[in-house]
Formats: structure tokens, C-alpha cells, sequence
């Protein structure tokens, strides 16, 4: 195999990663949380665009997460009083530290965590096998017959083994490529140190 068609490069001011999709057919088993974990997981219906755009920074900004940020206020605002839209987040004294979001929008009862994550400092805590515990019990205590979901290699190196335990098993993969979100400020450019940044 030549060089040629092993590598294939990468525009200036582009961001590439390996996109992996995972599904699920049937609820898994809930997975155990830690006895006595802080934190509640509450609907986040009525959220502001505000709100929600600073959680998912927090969030995301690590591996970073975009598609949120270049959406018009207006279309953003849409999504979250969409019916399709079912968003809640973890809360810990007052303060938003987790994210899931579930897409609604394929209407064949297929279900997709959009988006799903919680804060560095909730990370190996337990919050995050709680909050999907929640998304599998929602998507299919709703009738799913299909809940689905993709991680890239920019998410957290353990996200992949996480979704495993979890239930869900990998069906495709694919090369994702977007315009870099530091250089359009819309993200810190010490974010995602473990991304290289290419003007």
C-alpha cells in the first residue's frame, strides 16, 4: 500500500478525528453507582440558551465539542423547546456538572445520545455511569427500539471502553472533519491541548 493512499491530508485550520458509531437494541442492565454519590439528575427543559451553551462548554471544551456553538442563537433556541429534544443534566449543589441530551428526531423509535458528558472534576466519580444508567432507563422506558451514539478520538481516551460497559457495541466507522473552533475563538486555544492547532 502506498504512501499516498494510507495518508490523506488535512487542510489548515481543519480538525480531523476518527468518528466510531455505537448502538444498543435492548436496555442494558443499569450499571452500579457508588453508594452515597452527590448530585441529582434533573430535566433541563426549560433551559436557557445561556445556560446550556455555558454546561457545554464546560462540558465539551476539552474535546472539543463545536456543533452547538456555530448554531444561530435562533436555531439553538428552536432545538431546546423541540419536542424531540429530551435534555437533562447532573446537577451538585446548585451547579450544572452533566450533560445528555437525546434526539428524538428520527421518528422510527430510534434514539440518539446527541450529546453526553459530565464535568473534569465529576470524571471517575461515578456521575457518568449514573447519567448514562438515566439515558438508557429514559430512551428506552420511551419505547426505543434503537439507542445509538458516536465518540471520536478527540473524546476522553476512555470514552470508548466506557461505552462498551455500558452496552454498547460499535457498528461503523468514519473520518469527521470541521473547521477548528479555537481558531474561531468560539473556544479557548488551550483547549484540547492534545489537539494540535494548524494555521
Amino acid at each position: 500500500m502506498s504512501e499516498t493512499t494510507r495518508f490523506t491530508p488535512i487542510g489548515r485550520g481543519k480538525i480531523a478525528a476518527i468518528a466510531t458509531t455505537l448502538e444498543m437494541r435492548a436496555a442494558a442492565p443499569p450499571r452500579p453507582v457508588p453508594a452515597g454519590i452527590d448530585g441529582e439528575i434533573v430535566s433541563l427543559r426549560d433551559i436557557s440558551a445561556d445556560d446550556y451553551l455555558d454546561l457545554f462548554r464546560r462540558v465539551g471544551q476539552d474535546y472539543l465539542w463545536l456543533t452547538r456553538l456555530v448554531m444561530s442563537r435562533e436555531d439553538l433556541e428552536t432545538l431546546l423547546a423541540s419536542p424531540d429534544a429530551q435534555i437533562f443534566g447532573e446537577r451538585v449543589d446548585g451547579r450544572l456538572e452533566g450533560l445528555l441530551e437525546l434526539d428524538w428526531s428520527a421518528g422510527d423509535g430510534t434514539c440518539e445520545i446527541k450529546y453526553f458528558g459530565v464535568t473534569r472534576g465529576r470524571q471517575a466519580t461515578g456521575a457518568a455511569r449514573r447519567l448514562m444508567n438515566h439515558a438508557i432507563e429514559a430512551a428506552f422506558g420511551a419505547g426505543a427500539t434503537r439507542l445509538w451514539l458516536h465518540t471520536n478520538t478527540m473524546d476522553h481516551p476512555r470514552a470508548l471502553a466506557f461505552y462498551a460497559r455500558s452496552g454498547f457495541e460499535p457498528v461503523r466507522q468514519e473520518v469527521e472533519i470541521n473547521d477548528d473552533p479555537r481558531l474561531a475563538g468560539l473556544l479557548p486555544r488551550d483547549a484540547a491541548p492534545h489537539v494540535p492547532i494548524f494555521e
